[in-house]
């Protein structure tokens, strides 16, 4: 029989310990539902509710328009992180990595003074000539993407890491052009990084919560999961608040782990 060594025993415990408290957490959700006498049937019926569903389309709407634009800005940017010198490196990646740390709340009044004295309000007069307002799915895109969109980008510079150059090189040699070469080279052999990094800051936007409120506030028609569960703590009705929390930890989790299933093992992602 092997030697459980004091380091061992110290970090396995570490580990099993955290497990507990995460796994507990995770059961006292269902265990209240159950105290609460809420059956599986009634736990249905209180998210079928109207409010409810339509929280959920809008959820998924706003967070799926999300992810797009959080691809189409973190592929280039986390290419160009990867492969080019870039003057003011150190200053450029804290940039980046700002909306990571940044308290939610603080994000959503960065925004609302963006669109109320920065250079935003050409954007936000431009919305409004549309009949478009910032308290609409529009928002909602904007308070998700500036909180999720620098998860994707360090997960695709990760994942470009990972690409020999030299491929790329030998491909214009072979006589692709440098987009092809990027395109037809480097994307493919990078795709389950940038998927993995894609599915994370899905979940992430998923659950944005304090820069919505700021921005969007919590009107029935800019209603989304994490706001909805809100509403319904506020008012009492736990039981709801309860069968929403669990529908974003099942959905959370699945994206988790898809997001390990993707990323290659010993992978810095």
């Amino acid at each position: 029989m092997q030697h459980v060594t004091r380091l061992q025993f110290l970090c396995g415990g570490a580990l099993l310990l955290f497990l507990i408290v995460i796994c507990g957490l995770l059961a006292a959700d269902v265990a209240y539902l159950s105290v609460k006498g809420t059956r599986w049937q009634q736990a249905i019926a209180l998210l079928i509710q109207p409010r409810i569903l339509f929280a959920m389309r809008m959820s998924a709407a706003t967070s799926l328009t999300t992810l797009v634009l959080i691809l189409l800005t973190a592929i280039p940017v986390g290419y160009a992180l990867s492969r080019y010198r870039i003057p003011g490196r150190s200053l450029i990646n804290a940039i980046i990595d700002l909306p990571i740390v940044m308290p939610p709340v603080v994000a959503g009044i960065s925004l609302l003074a963006f669109f109320s004295f920065g250079v935003g309000v050409p954007i936000r007069h431009a919305l409004e000539s549309a009949h478009l307002s910032l308290a609409s799915g529009i928002g909602i895109v904007m308070g998700q993407y500036l909180v999720a969109v620098s998860y994707c980008i360090r997960s695709a510079k990760a994942a470009f890491d990972s690409v020999d150059p030299t491929l790329e090189h030998v491909g214009q040699v072979l006589g692709c052009s440098e987009w092809h070469a990027f395109w037809r080279i480097s994307v493919p052999l990078a795709r389950n990084g940038l998927l993995a990094g894609g599915v994370m800051a899905w979940a992430r936007a998923l659950g944005v919560f304090g820069p919505l409120m700021v921005l969007v506030g919590t009107g029935p028609r800019v209603l989304v999961m994490p706001t909805a569960l809100w509403l319904e703590l506020s008012i009492g009705n736990i039981e709801t608040a309860v069968c929403i929390a669990l529908i974003m930890l099942a959905m959370a989790t699945t994206a988790l782990a898809l997001v390990h299933w993707l990323i290659p093992k010993g992978s810095a992602i």
